[in-house]
């Protein structure tokens, strides 16, 4: 795991040096196992390398072939290891001691810019090719390592953090507005529609899934990789399709363990993280290893608040699964003191850019410092398993069902569904009834356009909605992000070409993991996970009344049913951030009610509507943590602190 950096300028080597001397003393905060810079005529590059594998201790970048005039800076950790080295003729000894940078430049040298989609892992990559004045990058498919650029005339320069781009000569930071219109828009949690752009005007992203080339002054961006028309796997029988998953998921998980440090995973109650535990501890065990398993709690003077189908509390069913799996060091971990009002400035400054995720933010940061005390490299999640391994939107299908005409078949589903999770066959049969004709359940549906999410977005002043057309832009975006008439099989495959989410998942992934030396690695969002998941039909999915079926059956020796047959509760995290915020309830609103009169924010933030807010939660309860206004508060005060930088 690295930070890169680097520089090609064409206006002479006194520029192209002043300008890699800040750029290399820019990225001096992030702790590093080594340090390496390589100078050319045109070019600079530049890295700060954590050893996280094996093959990466003592590996040397930038790496510079001589021969071949080529130099390469990466941060990565690739997964196809043996198949890339099969392909190049690589013999395993000389496989065992070869880091993966020089694996990438080899494919470089044997497929050129073909190479990118060979390669499997989390990577940023680029090539210095002296010879042709060519730059080449790639970012791998599901974006989880960043990649930031900006290009000047004659200079371009890219870094894996944006703030040491706004160090280079002549370079003013300036507010995106554009970008942050459509964060303050946009009414989930993620950051812009815009793939390419970034909250500081003139600096870029690559996005996942693409390659850039650089040559005689002009940029060329390619997509080489899509999730359109997978090919549907047909088996004979279900045993086959739980064969299948657990080959591919063991081997996503297995080459996630490839550290010379230990390993340890964010273990909720559920079933992503518990299968990821699950199938991680059994190897570790073969390599004399424990798995450090960190596990977020409430505070102990919090009172759980929550309905009899919600757990704010996951110990019991946590419990379970470290006593089912083994090998198992179990954290739990409240972190006391904390909370989200606390992290905002930390926050702000390790991801250089507002973010929406407040609620989770203490914990998810608590879980990479508990992962840096005890010296792991790797830190592994289940994060994105809602849409792979753990898939079964169970009234969507049956939706589908009945819209189908297939009666008998919904019906039975239903009895079955509501005799597994108690829920009512007439409230089942309604939900459903909604999402199959939802003209006909409310009239007020009728004649709506698709761009109804679009109407309330409450964090944006009006006047810089109408400013920046961004209601306008943001039209196609919107729909994709779905609703509760959604159709399910569409917007499950929307969102893996959607790279907006990859850039800020692979945001928070790199960031978290440079400053805390542990590198976030998720099985559920591998790519053979992803291309099987996406190719095993629905009925593998919800059948019998079970919705995530698959995991459920597949995962039958590495979960107790406790967990794994669990249909009548599911984990709230964290529901008590609320509670840890009131004992600064007074700090909180006053810097609220001084943002609301600051000149910086008018005509930016609907202050009018924050003004409403705060008027109606003068004393708000731990029970209220879901209310929409007790969000936008929270999410306008991260803005502020954002743009008081400026």
């Amino acid at each position: 795991m690295s930070a890169i950096a680097g520089i090609v300028h064409m206006h002479g080597q006194q520029a192209l040096w002043e300008d890699s001397w800040r750029l290399y003393a820019s990225l001096g905060h992030i702790p590093a196992d080594t340090t390496g810079v390589w100078k050319g005529d045109e070019a600079f590059f530049s890295c700060h390398a954590q050893w996280i594998t094996p093959e990466s201790v003592n590996e040397k970048l930038p790496l510079h072939d001589e021969e071949s005039r080529l130099t390469i800076t990466a941060d990565v950790i690739l997964d196809n290891r043996e198949q890339l080295a099969e392909q190049l003729q690589i013999s395993r000894s000389e496989l065992a001691t070869m880091a993966d940078s020089e694996l990438i430049l080899r494919a470089y040298q044997r497929w050129g810019e073909d190479l990118t989609g060979r390669l499997l892992g989390d990577f940023v990559f680029v090539i210095w090719d002296e010879r042709r004045r060519t730059l080449f990058a790639g970012r791998d498919i599901t974006g989880m390592r960043t990649f930031y650029y900006r290009h000047d005339g004659s200079r371009f320069a890219f870094c894996t953090l944006m703030k040491p781009l706004l160090e280079l000569e002549g370079v003013h930071k300036l507010l995106n507005e554009t970008w942050l219109s459509e964060f303050l828009a946009i009414p989930d949690v993620h950051d812009a529609a815009d793939i390419h752009s970034t909250v500081y005007r003139g600096v870029l992203q690559l996005p996942s899934a693409h390659t850039l080339t650089y040559r005689d002054g002009r940029i060329e961006l390619k997509q080489y990789h899509r999730w359109d028309n997978v090919e549907p796997l047909r088996f004979t029988s279900d045993d086959e399709y739980v064969e299948a998953f657990r080959d591919v998921f063991s081997q996503a998980v297995g080459s996630r363990l490839r550290t010379h440090r230990h390993v340890a995973a964010a273990l909720s109650g559920g079933l992503d993280s518990g299968a990821v535990v699950g199938f991680a501890s059994g190897t570790l065990r073969s390599q004399g290893k424990p798995l450090h398993a960190y596990s977020y709690v409430p505070v102990p003077d919090f009172t759980d608040y929550t309905s009899k189908t919600l757990l704010a509390d996951e110990r019991p069913f946590i419990r379970s699964t470290v006593s089912h799996v083994g090998n198992i060091s179990e954290n739990y971990l409240d972190f006391e003191g904390r909370s989200p009002l606390s992290e905002v400035d930390t926050w702000l400054n390790m991801m250089e850019m507002p973010y929406k995720y407040f609620e989770n933010s203490f914990w998810i940061r608590g879980f990479y410092e508990k992962a840096s005390e005890q010296d792991a490299g790797v830190l592994l999640t289940g994060a994105r398993g809602n849409f792979t391994i753990s898939w079964g939107p169970a009234l969507d299908y049956y939706a589908s069902l009945l819209k189908g005409g297939r009666y008998f078949r919904w019906f039975r589903e239903l009895q079955q569904y509501s005799e597994r999770t108690g829920i009512a066959f007439s409230r089942i049969a309604r939900m459903t009834g909604r999402k199959a004709y939802p003209d006909w359940f409310n009239a007020k549906n009728k004649g709506a356009t698709q761009t109804a999410g679009a109407v309330d977005a409450p964090l944006i002043h009006p006047d810089f909605a109408a400013k920046t057309g961004v209601m306008d832009r943001l039209k196609s975006f919107l729909v994709l992000q779905g609703g509760a008439q959604a159709d399910a099989l569409r917007v499950r495959a929307d969102k893996f070409n959607n790279l907006a989410i990859a850039n800020k998942n692979g945001a928070v992934a790199t960031k978290c993991s440079l400053r805390y030396r542990a590198w976030e690695r998720d099985p559920t969002s591998d790519v053979r996970v992803i291309r099987f998941c996406l190719s095993v039909p629905i009925e593998q999915y919800v059948r019998q009344g079970v919705d995530r079926s698959l995991i459920r059956r597949a995962t039958s020796p590495e979960l107790p049913d406790k967990v794994r047959l669990n249909q009548r509760v599911r984990g709230v995290q964290p529901a008590d951030w609320l509670h840890r915020i009131l004992p600064d309830w007074e700090r909180f609103t006053s810097e609220l009610h001084a943002m609301c009169s600051d000149s910086r924010v008018a005509g930016i933030l609907n202050t009018d509507r924050i003004k409403l807010a705060l008027a109606n939660f003068p004393t708000p309860r731990p029970e209220l943590a879901p209310h929409p206004d007790l969000r936008l508060m929270m999410q306008s005060l991260i803005v502020y602190r954002f743009i008081q930088h400026f």
